[in-house]
């Protein structure tokens, strides 16, 4: 089993040394989603929803493009040079998919803040509908993909 780099001797979280990683082009995948009720899309939709219609996604959007860089130190301190969220209805789920691409030119993975940008948007879409559906569920939130850096490319439908 190999050892967790972003814990110290004694267990605490820490920042792992990159000093000697090279600088090269990093990106960033991940998907989420946000399942509601068919009348919840429907309001959206509509944009008679307590809180804006259409805006829902352009928010959802807005604040996970803000949040994705403010992941906790110890785990990542990327300068992003894109951050892009799509926030998509999905009447078959019936939700939203959620999907973040970050990118950066650094000497660490930026897998965290993509992460992080899905999740808050998923987060900011349940808050501003939880007065009409409290039945949504926020899930599958996972990397899609990742390329850069020593490890190379991965992308989850291909496994490569």
């Amino acid at each position: 089993m190999s050892q967790l780099t972003h814990l110290d001797e004694s267990g605490r979280v820490r920042m792992v040394d990159v000093s000697d990683k090279k600088v090269t082009a990093r990106t960033a995948r991940a998907v989420g989603s946000l399942t509601c009720l068919p009348a919840t899309l429907d309001q959206v939709r509509a944009g008679t929803t307590p809180r804006g219609g259409d805006r829902h996604g352009r928010t959802g959007g807005h604040h996970g493009r803000e949040a994705d860089g403010r992941t906790h130190p110890a785990l990542s301190s990327s300068s992003l040079t894109k951050a892009e969220v799509a926030i998509e209805m999905d009447d078959a789920m019936p939700g939203f998919r959620i999907g973040a691409e970050v990118r950066t030119n650094g000497v660490t993975g930026v897998e965290m803040e993509a992460l992080t940008a899905v999740s808050v948007a998923c987060l900011t879409l349940f808050d501003m509908l939880k007065a009409i559906d409290r039945t949504m569920i926020i899930g599958g939130i996972e990397v899609a993909g990742k390329s850069g850096g020593k490890s190379g490319d991965w992308d989850r439908s291909g496994q490569s």
